[in-house]
């Protein structure tokens, strides 16, 4: 299973990014895709994730400014960001739950994505 993710870079604040993230291998099926980020210290957080009937959710930083869609058809999803602050600034990273030949749900990690908002 390989994840790309994109999108990340130097934004100022107010901007907008899009990040993208693709799986891709030896998938029967994809099941939830989703968003989290990290700052500096062990924990990810949610910022949106999407399941393949297309139920969102959303972490409490995201409501009213981000919006996650999804491509099923491609398995991939993209991580609209508008209104971006300086707090917004982390490491994201896709996440994605499939099923393949050996396993019904495995979870993936894409590498993360670095967004950085300036104030």
């Amino acid at each position: 299973v390989q994840l790309q993710a994109s999108g990340g870079g130097l934004v100022q604040s107010g901007g907008s990014l899009t990040l993208s993230c693709a799986v891709s291998g030896r998938i029967r099926r994809v099941h939830d895709m989703g968003w989290y980020y990290q700052t500096p210290g062990p924990e990810r957080e949610l910022v949106a994730s999407i399941t393949n009937g297309d139920v969102v959710e959303y972490g409490n930083s995201a409501k009213g400014r981000f919006t996650i869609s999804r491509d099923s058809a491609k398995n991939t999803i993209s991580l609209q960001m508008n209104g971006l602050r300086p707090e917004d600034t982390a490491v994201y990273y896709c996440l994605v739950h499939v099923e393949t030949v050996f396993v019904d749900n495995a979870a993936h990690w894409g590498r993360g994505t670095q967004v950085t908002v300036s104030s």
